[in-house]
């Protein structure tokens, strides 16, 4: 009988050891998932799991499905996890969009920049990724739960249920890393990149995740950009841009042509100027226009009525904000139960302020003006 138990207890010891050689990153990663202030709908994860991303681009993985088998197959390791984005287009090829707001304004008592984002879709959990790769910048990035399968019926609520989270690291929507650099993504209808060149291509957030372990300055970002292709997934039925600004007040708006092979169109900062905005229309000279057009961006939206807003309010304080002004000038733009032809609602589902000086993330959920979130490094 002794021989047995001393057998038994050898067995499952060898078991746990191969487990944690295999998972132990991974586990500890899931152990790490922890509910921010007792809200059931915002998440934080310290993302200690490896991940590749030189692998992602050599696969030239470009869809969001196939980010999500990727995931499954490399960080789940033959887990039996089932991950299904919420970003899928109608039989009409269309799908809401994410309506979204950016900035860079200079702080108004001189010591750096800050940066302002709100992401208005429609309810669902955020997750704050707290990374510190081997090889890169450590970070600080939101995600749409959504993306990798949650809702708020699905929630991450046990180990087994939160396996989809190891997705997070390849899916954010805004952050900032230990350089001060920050980028965020807004959407444009019917205006999916498909760069097609012999360069590599990358998704619509590997992009993002690049310049955040990557990049310390916007230069160094654009310069990055043009070392791959961005393809957007067709199967959303929505294009995007992307904002991305420095600690030295640098910044600029990435854009993609649709009438000339989706080249990148690059619209920088002036010099001279304080502050930088951003909405869902294009600002490149081609296409930049005062009045709603659907061809140039999302009317539906008030993407020109939130620019025209935000660029006043930017304006008056001459591009300087503290960080209250800065939460305010997103609060003058935000969405509230803002009710879709198919019945569906959506809201601002968080506003953030980044302070790229203190490498410091400034977040306020769903509409809850009075409670602001800090995350730092």
């Amino acid at each position: 009988m002794k021989k047995f138990l001393f057998w038994l207890i050898g067995i499952l010891a060898a078991l746990c050891i191969t487990v944690l050689c295999i998972w132990g990153r991974e586990i500890a990663t899931l152990r790490s998932i922890k509910t921010v202030d007792g809200n059931d709908y915002l998440y934080t994860i310290e993302y200690k799991a490896s991940y590749d991303l030189d692998d992602v681009i050599e696969k030239d993985i470009d869809e969001n499905a196939e980010l999500l088998d990727y995931v499954i197959g490399r960080v789940g390791k033959g887990l039996p996890i089932k991950i299904k984005s919420s970003q899928v287009a109608d039989e009409k090829g269309e799908t809401a969009t994410i309506n979204c707001t950016s900035f860079q304004a200079a702080r108004a008592d001189g010591d750096g920049f800050l940066f302002g984002r709100n992401y208005d879709y429609f309810k669902n959990p955020t997750m704050v990724t707290v990374s510190h790769p081997k090889k890169g910048y450590a970070s600080i990035a939101c995600s749409d739960m959504s993306h990798f399968g949650y809702s708020l019926e699905k929630l991450p609520t046990s180990f087994a249920k939160s396996l989809n989270c190891l997705a997070s690291i390849y899916a954010p929507v805004d952050g900032i890393n230990e350089k001060g650099l920050c980028t965020s993504i807004m959407a444009l209808p019917k205006q999916a990149s498909r760069q097609d060149t012999p360069k590599h291509d990358v998704g619509t957030t590997i992009i993002m995740r690049l310049w955040l372990d990557r990049c310390a300055t916007v230069q160094e970002a654009l310069d990055l950009l043009e070392t791959v292709d961005v393809r957007h997934d067709a199967a959303v039925g929505s294009g995007y841009h992307y904002m991305v600004a420095d600690a030295s007040g640098d910044c600029a708006v990435v854009e993609f042509d649709k009438e000339d092979g989706w080249k990148t169109m690059i619209v920088r900062k002036s010099s001279d100027a304080n502050s930088m905005l951003v909405t869902n229309h294009l600002l490149s000279a081609k296409y930049y226009t005062t009045e709603p057009d659907a061809a140039v961006g999302n009317p539906r939206s008030k993407s020109w009525w939130r620019y025209e807003t935000a660029a006043a309010y930017l304006q008056e304080h001459n591009g300087t904000l503290t960080l209250e002004q800065a939460q305010e000038c997103l609060s003058l733009v935000h969405w509230k139960d803002l009710v879709w032809d198919n019945g569906t609602v959506e809201d601002t589902q968080y506003s953030n302020v980044y302070d790229q000086e203190h490498i410091s993330l400034y977040l306020r959920n769903w509409n809850d003006y009075d409670t602001t979130h800090r995350f730092g490094l």
